[in-house]
């Protein structure tokens, strides 16, 4: 075997030790830093468990670790569940969330769907400033708000969120849509069309079927929004039986300069439950639908 073959097998040999050498690197590397990011995102619900199983004695006496419990009690959670007010906030949630998916979906899909596949005049640059106005901030918008509400008669009237909150969804859920909507072959609604159907009977029987993942990736957007805005409840509600959990539990937990951090930590874990089980069950779902389109073309 001549010297040329044997130097290029040992350089080959060389390269190939290098590159597992990087790889292997790189994979330590991404460990190391999800870690940390592990241990950023869950400290503070650990923090929170902890906290919600300890009495207000417990608390303020600061004896020992924050971060241990010595005495586990459940009794914040059984005060919050038998607590006729938070009863009550966490039925205005759940109504007002309903209400508020159903409306921005609707609108969403049907908007997303004329944009999409209608192709009218216009209908890209429309398309653009549906999500523009996604990034316009809550906090430059609900001073104007405040004032038609007040026009309409609806402050401290919960419906009022149920007017508010699909402003906040509709553009997103409707740009995801949209990216949806164009992944769909376009011989789909074209045989469709030739075989006599309307646009309505292509949108039902044809789009929503196949572009179920993106509307359920929508639909948790648009429940995500609903159930934990904090902004406008604060601005448009004040009385107990109109107030939603957001807004509901700062308000008869703390009491001036008094905090139940008990009780408001188990108030959180318990208002966090509806998410925390619906991203668990639809996860693969969410990431399918924020990813579709992307590779398309």
């Amino acid at each position: 075997m001549s010297t040329t073959t044997l130097d290029a097998r040992a350089s080959a040999k060389r390269r190939k030790t290098s590159l597992h050498s990087q790889r292997l690197w790189a994979l330590w590397g991404s460990y190391a830093a999800l870690a940390v990011f592990v241990v950023i995102f869950l400290v503070p619900p650990f923090y929170t468990v902890v906290t919600s199983l300890k009495s207000s004695a417990e608390i303020s006496a600061q004896v020992g670790s924050p971060w241990m419990v010595n005495h586990p009690t459940l009794d914040n959670f059984w005060y919050l569940i038998t607590y006729p007010n938070f009863q009550t906030y966490y039925l205005n949630s759940a109504m007002i969330t309903a209400v508020t998916v159903v409306v921005s979906m609707t609108i969403s899909v049907m908007a997303a769907f004329s944009l999409s596949r209608m192709g009218f005049w216009g209908s890209q640059t429309l398309s653009t400033g549906v999500f523009l106005t996604y990034l316009v901030p809550p906090s430059l918008l609900f001073i104007p708000l405040f004032q038609i509400v007040g026009m309409m008669g609806l402050i401290n009237n919960l419906w009022c969120l149920a007017l508010l909150y699909p402003t906040l969804a509709v553009p997103f859920c409707t740009w995801i849509m949209i990216g949806y909507f164009s992944s769909i072959p376009r011989e789909l609604d074209e045989a469709a069309l030739i075989d006599g159907a309307s646009y309505i009977q292509i949108l039902l029987k044809i789009f929503i079927p196949v572009a179920m993942p993106g509307i359920i990736a929508a639909t948790i957007f648009a429940f995500t929004v609903a159930w934990g805005a904090f902004l406008y409840p604060l601005a448009y509600l004040y009385t107990s039986s109109q107030m939603v959990l957001t807004v509901g539990i700062i308000s008869d937990l703390i009491r001036g300069d008094v905090f139940q951090w008990g009780k408001i930590m188990a108030a959180c874990l318990l208002a966090s439950l509806p998410p925390i089980v619906i991203y668990a069950f639809l996860m693969d779902y969410y990431v399918a639908g924020l990813t579709a389109g992307a590779t398309k073309g």
